[in-house]
């Protein structure tokens, strides 16, 4: 298929690799500088996203937050002036693989289905490991029968791939995804700086506690960050706090509390009031480390 890519940071250059990869031609538009999938591949740059949309019969999108997906979709020379449809009449198909607000994306989704194509939102988790290694968890949200046609090329990408709903649910299921992640590893943080600074070698907690009913992925790998210290970013605190920040802005439109989520909020704003908002967000830990006035290891 002809399929167009926008977005090639470190999520979506990997995602894009592999759809290559399986044969599948790719035009592309990026403003991000790490993408040497262009470069390397027979990827074709295109100078906007209204080109990316006339070359393509699906369209898929990787951007940082919901403002840069409405400039991609709807902006000037945005994928929306591009989806006329190509010579043998098949509606085209745009799949947004960012996180942002559920309501936009409905809004979204209203507006691309009022120009004659179809759309489907498909966030995804399993960060830059695995975007590179093609299991990523993807959620979706969209009509049935336009997920199954892009279900082979989301298989290329993912491993763990569900249909929630219509447009907005896949969007809708990984706010609740990112409150888990963020709870979680609060809970490691914490856990590990209570053990530290009362004596224990927290490697050695942390290798006790995966043999227990304590253990999770979090603990294993982001607990592992935090004991070696390897903040380099996976995913960065300032897009948690994004993410975060869409299931506070959902509860108030709910009615409705959230209050394990809010503190984890606050933990990733005092890492960013301190420099750290560009750091993978197991670094929420240095935060609870400024509480606790002690660091589990040396930076």
């Amino acid at each position: 298929m002809n399929i167009g890519f926008i977005g090639l940071g470190i999520m979506g250059a990997p995602m894009a690799r592999h759809l290559i990869d399986a044969g599948h031609s790719l035009f592309v538009h990026t403003r991000s500088k790490l993408a040497p999938v262009i470069a390397e591949t027979k990827a074709v740059r295109c100078a906007t996203a209204a080109d990316v949309a006339r070359q393509s019969e699906v369209v898929f999108t990787m951007v940082p937050d919901t403002p840069d997906v409405e400039a991609v979709l709807f902006g000037p020379d945005g994928i929306a002036s591009g989806l006329q449809a190509g010579a043998s009449g098949a509606r085209k198909v745009v799949v947004d693989m960012s996180s942002i607000s559920p309501m936009a994306t409905k809004e979204f989704a209203r507006k691309i289905n009022a120009l004659g194509a179809d759309y489907i939102d498909a966030p995804v988790s399993g960060g830059e490991v695995g975007a590179k290694a093609g299991s990523l968890t993807i959620m979706c949200g969209g009509e049935p029968a336009v997920f199954e046609r892009v279900r082979p090329l989301l298989e290329k990408m993912g491993k763990n791939i569900t249909l929630v709903g219509g447009n907005g649910d896949g969007q809708t299921t990984k706010v609740a995804n990112q409150i888990i992640v963020a709870l979680n590893i609060a809970a490691v943080g914490e856990a590990l700086v209570f053990a530290s600074k009362a004596g224990a070698d927290p490697a050695k907690v942390r290798q006790a506690l995966m043999g227990g009913f304590a253990a999770s992925r979090v603990l294993e790998v982001h607990g592992e960050r935090m004991v070696k210290r390897t903040f380099q970013p996976g995913f960065r605190i300032a897009l948690h706090q994004k993410d975060l920040g869409l299931a506070l802005q959902g509860a108030r439109e709910l009615g409705m509390s959230l209050p394990q989520t809010a503190s984890a909020a606050q933990l990733m704003q005092a890492c960013a009031a301190n420099g750290m908002d560009g750091l993978d967000h197991s670094a929420l830990v240095r935060a609870l480390e400024l509480m606790a006035a002690h660091s589990i290891g040396q930076d």
